[in-house]
């Protein structure tokens, strides 16, 4: 890659470093993306399923097409870094590499830009809100494959513990599908030097939470990837005061819909038992669910075999 590109591309991505947006929030980093590509000279939609952006390069005589694509939101995460391109915006952070994504996206479009030696068509996705917001499904109800048609499409994630120069490929289930949960029992408030005369809810939340993780180490197969993950506890703001309700939030993901609906169906029904042997209720509420991602056998196999033609490091464990 031309080390002018190189510089350049550095400077965009410590911007957007510098410049973090959360999920339904990129309207200033889609400007950042259409600015760039019309300084390039290459042809883009903007406003594609919210604030999705898609360049195109076509040239040569080949109908072939293909897809690249990349993420763009941000994080709700305080950066402590120090870096001299940290965030500006408090509380939001690039913490999950999308700034790199995008920046790299940006410079394979102006590297193909500079190729003549391919033929065909290629899309390049600028996605929002992937960060459990559902930016894929709203460029896809936006009409992207059929305003947009592509054979196939490839994306690739950042991943900091894997050796400089690597790349890691799987066909099958490669990232779990995922759903956030919010559950909160109640029961009876009261004086914690009378703690008969109240239905504890902290006593109920503390149980729930060895239990949902028996759900995993106890009900699902040895073989299949499940975790639930609890991340989040509210409860009472006074140290003598037991109060009405506590509330736990997390995440559970697994590699099927099928296990998904399973460890939803089994974290129901034990907050429902739990809750009645400590004389309270409980009440849990799902986000959004998305689906695992799965990639086919053919298109890992394609990048495998350019990725080794590259002189590169390939692994598929």
């Amino acid at each position: 890659m031309p080390f002018d590109l190189t510089k350049r591309l550095t400077a965009w991505r410590h911007h957007l470093h510098a410049n973090p947006e959360l999920s339904l929030q990129e309207s200033a980093t889609a400007a950042f993306v259409c600015e760039r590509l019309t300084e390039l000279g290459i042809p883009f939609t903007p406003a594609v399923g919210g604030h999705g952006v898609v360049a195109t390069l076509s040239q040569g005589s080949s109908n072939r097409s293909v897809g690249l694509r990349a993420d763009m939101d941000a994080l709700l995460i305080e950066e402590e870094t120090g870096l001299p391109y940290a965030s500006t915006r408090p509380g939001v952070m690039h913490a999950c590499g999308h700034d790199g994504h995008t920046a790299s996206l940006l410079g394979a479009a102006k590297l193909l830009q500079d190729d003549p030696d391919w033929s065909g068509t290629v899309h390049f996705v600028f996605q929002p809100a992937e960060e459990g917001f559902g930016g894929a499904e709203a460029m896809l109800n936006d009409g992207l494959l059929q305003r947009f048609p592509m054979e196939r499409i490839f994306g690739y994630h950042n991943w900091p513990g894997l050796e400089l120069g690597t790349v890691m490929l799987h066909d099958g289930p490669l990232m779990a599908a995922a759903a956030n949960f919010s559950l909160t029992l109640t029961g009876h408030a009261g004086h914690a030097a009378m703690p008969h005369l109240t239905r504890d809810p902290v006593q109920g939340l503390a149980h729930l939470i060895i239990a949902f993780n028996a759900i995993v180490a106890r009900n699902t197969h040895p073989l299949e990837a499940a975790v639930i993950s609890t991340c989040v506890l509210k409860a009472g703001e006074a140290a003598n005061q037991i109060p009405n309700s506590a509330t736990l939030g997390g995440t559970f993901r697994a590699h099927s819909a099928e296990l998904m609906q399973f460890i939803e169906r089994r974290m129901r029904e034990v907050a429902a038992h739990i809750a009645a042997g400590f004389g309270l209720t409980a009440e849990m509420t799902l986000g959004h669910y998305l689906p695992p991602t799965r990639n086919h056998k053919a298109e890992a196999d394609l990048a495998a075999e350019m990725v080794a033609g590259l002189g590169m490091k390939v692994r598929r464990d």
